[in-house]
């Protein structure tokens, strides 16, 4: 099974190659990608990575509260999206 991480305050340049990388060093990256705006199509500061169930913990200790592009990140495991009416 997988787990989904939120990743929060990206710099606005970050690419999901970059992203992929960075947490590639600490477990396998089943996926990452980076939210951007519909109608600019510019980053929103945030994404989302997927990785297996074991090495939650460990890739969040490891690197919530790093620096990635000169900004600390936020990371932790993602909450379920709120159903919207």
């Amino acid at each position: 099974m997988a787990k989904t991480l939120y990743v929060g305050n990206l710099p606005w340049q970050t690419t999901e190659e970059e992203l992929r990388g960075t947490f590639a060093q600490y477990t396998q990256v089943i996926s990452a990608r980076i939210i951007t705006d519909r109608v600019t199509g510019r980053s929103r500061g945030f994404g989302f990575v997927e990785v297996p169930d074991e090495d939650v913990e460990k890739v969040v200790q490891a690197l919530n509260g790093t620096q990635l592009g000169g900004r600390e990140i936020v990371v932790n495991e993602a909450r379920p999206r709120a159903e919207r009416e």
